[in-house]
């Protein structure tokens, strides 16, 4: 595979043979517009695309970097498609690209269109469900100040009284009839303030966004979608499973008890699934537990944690410097790419 690359340049680092594995797995030139018409020529935009997937293979923190790699770095260059260090576009130019890229959702294409690829036709074991952390370097919204209640006495109104204002329904209640592209659309996407427990029961709180994720076995991200900080995991659960069923198909739907309602459970079963979902216990009565083979089971939801980790060790999950939540979703899944082909490969050659 890499012996006409090698003839000319030299052998390979390992970091470039990861790259054009993933290349040649992606396939990113089936997704790249290509100009049509008259004006002045763009830039070479797919050169540009494999480029921000170079970005994330090797985990570069800004575009400077790459560029500064580029520049430097003759195999890496005509892996990418440039012959020489003259033809690299500038750094703007790079910018107005990413913006193109953000905004067609090229890279979420990408990884939809390969994961059917490759994973359509397995029978996965498990789908792990998670979130992890986004830091963002914006400003937060600003919330509206909820509006008092009416006032009225509590209880049960008196014989041949007015009823009380019916309760409003919650977003898991309202999904239950929703489509999937209305569920999406519906979940906040502004930069705002997260908050979750650590391992130890201590509150972290952080700026920026929640990246939500459905891992297959063998560490295989499957769907992916970007919220708000302060948006819940549960009210995810649904429209991420439904993107999974239309990519995969599987057996169990594991999560932890941030996942934990009835909702959830019923909306698994109907897609043929088994929940397998932690017990959050509201009160000290509540006994719920697993049984012994269920929480041997439960033990496959650390893929998903391991794949949170490798997207912001290995791939630029951790350091965003875009801002808003298309580019900073266009970011990511520039990095999720990167890491599905990579496990992608692993998987096969495990």
């Amino acid at each position: 595979m890499f012996l006409p690359i090698e003839k000319t340049v030299g052998p390979l680092t390992n970091k470039q043979q990861q790259l054009i594995t993933a290349l040649e797995l992606i396939r990113i030139e089936d997704f790249v517009l290509h100009q049509i018409g008259v004006g002045r020529p763009r830039e070479n935009r797919l050169a540009m695309a494999r480029a921000f997937i170079a970005k994330a293979v090797y985990g570069h923190t800004t575009t400077r970097q790459l560029l500064d790699q580029l520049q430097s770095d003759v195999r890496l260059r005509r892996i990418c498609g440039w012959e020489k260090a003259a033809s690299v576009p500038a750094e703007w130019t790079f910018s107005r690209a990413f913006a193109e890229f953000a905004a067609l959702e090229l890279a979420t294409k990408a990884h939809e269109a390969l994961i059917i690829k490759f994973q359509s036709e397995r029978l996965i074991g498990h789908i792990s469900r998670d979130s992890t952390a986004i830091d963002a370097r914006e400003k937060a919204l600003r919330k509206s100040k909820k509006q008092k209640k009416t006032s009225g006495k509590r209880g049960r109104p008196k014989k041949g009284g007015t009823a009380t204002t019916p309760k409003e329904q919650t977003r898991l209640e309202k999904q239950k009839t929703m489509t999937l592209e209305d569920m999406i659309s519906e979940l906040p996407k502004a930069c705002d303030i997260g908050a979750k427990k650590n391992a130890k029961g201590l509150a972290i709180y952080w700026k920026g966004y929640k990246l939500h994720i459905d891992t297959a076995d063998g560490q295989i991200p499957i769907s992916c979608l970007l919220t708000s900080a302060s948006v819940h995991d549960s009210q995810v659960a649904l429209p991420l499973a439904l993107m999974t069923a239309q990519r995969v198909t599987n057996l169990y739907d594991v999560m932890d008890a941030a996942y934990d309602s009835e909702i959830i459970r019923e909306h698994s079963k109907q897609l043929g699934h088994v929940p397998l979902i932690d017990y959050n216990h509201r009160s000290p009565n509540d006994v719920r537990k697993f049984d012994p083979h269920e929480a041997q089971r439960y033990k496959e939801r650390s893929a998903a944690e391991r794949i949170n980790a490798r997207l912001k060790d290995e791939f630029g999950g951790m350091y965003v410097r875009v801002r808003g939540h298309c580019k900073i979703m266009a970011h990511l899944m520039f990095g999720i790419l990167a890491l599905t082909a990579d496990q992608l490969m692993r998987f096969v050659t495990d």
